[in-house]
């Protein structure tokens, strides 16, 4: 589901309303607001535990079976993703068989075939893959300027789509892409944005939209690694085609690769796009790979009401790596590695739950641990940097939460049409729409997060301001 719809409470107000706010964060439950910063446990029930406590008579439904999967492009970040798949749990709600792999370099297909995926199909076409009928989803992780051509391939065909972000390195590009994913009704269309599946941040919204913060003030991030962003490569056509990111042709530079999720995790907690945004751009180191990208970036992204956004990336420097901090009336909100800690201003209301949660101190600024679904042990012990509530990597929750999306999906589609053969499309679309299904990316989500990192990176460039237009991001 998206996490902002077309308008947005920004473009009125940057707070959300006054009497929201007090019955979300002072009359809720003192146990409900414990479980919610980590002093209980909070969790749901097992399945077979609910089920056996509702009736013994009740028999479970089927669960969809596991999706046969193949992945697009296998180089560094597509082997991970083959890695993170392999970790999903082989329970059918959950599980995915990676049958297929593709890239057209024979090195990188034989060497992910035989540590990655052993048992899986291996093409040197993407083309091929798509054509083999065992294939039910594929996921895409080529460069970014080849995405167009095999997204919309594979949507053609009738396959699951999940698209690593951002969905292109042109707006026009990447408006065909979204605009096939959303007329692909059948099917299951996820742009690559993780954060959009993570626990963390389902949970952190509705606290963050009801107010905790008072009204906003401003939004900074950054993204910090000492990287020289370099492949080497055994000959010169093949150290071309690994190092398509340092050309300004084939890349959307550091803030689009890298700092997309960090824009499209802002937009998501603002609930609204920005109007305009200004770049600055420089290259501080030299390098000997003619490369195009400046290394060092920072954007001004402006919002409604007055709220920038702060953005900035290097490949420089690695301190303080990456986060993100949120700035109110009445609160701050940083969030590093997914976990996140509140920070309150002197003159803040008391809200009374404070004292049961986890607290940090990070130099003279004490935190308040704010932890989905952990317990008082995971609270209180440790330090700031060793405390971890999630077993899993980012990319692990998205790929999990497409594979049984799409697990589902293809379920429910054949269910309504075995059931109701002689129903027209609407009718299944609207059935759709009416389904429960893992949190994740849409194709709205990502067309918007891709605009704004192309038009971001274009204004770092040209180190100007770019207006934003509303036509950009409409299909």
């Amino acid at each position: 589901m998206a996490c902002y719809p077309e308008h947005s409470f920004m473009n009125n107000k940057n707070e959300f309303p006054e009497s929201n706010r007090r019955d979300f964060l002072k009359n809720a439950s003192l146990a409900s607001m414990m479980a919610m910063i980590g002093g209980v446990e909070l969790k749901a029930d097992e399945p077979a535990k609910a089920a056996a406590g509702a009736s013994a008579d009740l028999t479970p439904i089927p669960k969809p079976p596991p999706i046969n999967v193949g992945v697009i492009g296998l180089n560094e970040w597509g082997r991970e993703i083959l890695r993170q798949l392999a970790l999903l749990p082989s329970d059918p709600l959950h599980g995915a068989h990676v049958v297929a792999i593709c890239d057209n370099y024979p090195a990188a297909l034989r060497r992910a075939g035989n540590q990655d995926a052993p048992t899986a199909q291996k093409y040197d076409d993407y083309t091929k893959l798509l054509a083999d009928p065992n294939v039910q989803a594929v996921i895409i992780a080529t460069p970014t300027g080849t995405h167009k051509e095999i997204a919309l391939a594979a949507l053609a065909a009738g396959k699951h789509v999940y698209c690593e972000a951002p969905l292109a390195n042109t707006i026009d590009d990447a408006k065909a892409i979204a605009k096939a994913g959303r007329d692909a009704y059948k099917v299951v269309f996820q742009p690559g944005l993780q954060q959009r599946s993570h626990p963390q941040i389902d949970f952190l919204l509705p606290f963050i939209r009801s107010g905790a913060l008072g009204k906003y003030v401003m939004v900074r991030a950054q993204w910090h690694k000492n990287t020289s962003w370099y492949r080497t490569a055994p000959g010169p056509e093949r150290e071309a085609a690994l190092n398509w990111r340092l050309h300004n042709a084939t890349s959307t530079g550091l803030i689009g690769e890298e700092g997309i999720h960090q824009i499209d995790s802002i937009c998501c907690f603002l609930k609204g796009r920005p109007e305009a945004v200004t770049g600055f751009s420089s290259t501080i180191k030299a390098y000997q790979d003619n490369r195009e990208v400046p290394d060092t970036v920072q954007a001004i992204f402006e919002f409604p009401q007055g709220v920038n956004f702060f953005h900035d990336l290097t490949i420089c420097n690695s301190y303080e790596k990456a986060y993100e901090v949120y700035l109110g009336t009445e609160s701050a909100m940083m969030m590093r590695d997914f976990k996140a800690w509140l920070f309150k201003e002197g003159d803040a209301h008391n809200l009374g739950w404070e004292v049961y949660a986890r607290h940090d101190l990070f130099y003279n600024e004490t935190g308040i641990a704010l932890v989905a679904n952990a317990s008082k042990q995971t609270t209180l012990a440790g330090s700031a940097q060793s405390f971890n509530p999630y077993d899993h990597e980012p990319l692990y929750y998205a790929l999990e939460a497409f594979t049984a999306n799409a697990a589902n999906q293809t379920t429910d589609v054949k269910d309504y049409q075995d059931n109701y053969p002689d129903a027209d499309a609407q009718a299944l679309i609207d059935y759709l729409k009416g389904l429960k299904r893992k949190s994740a990316a849409t194709w709205r989500d990502g067309l918007d997060a891709t605009v704004l990192a192309i038009a971001a990176n274009q204004a770092a460039l040209k180190k100007q301001k770019l207006t934003l237009d509303k036509k950009w991001f409409e299909i």
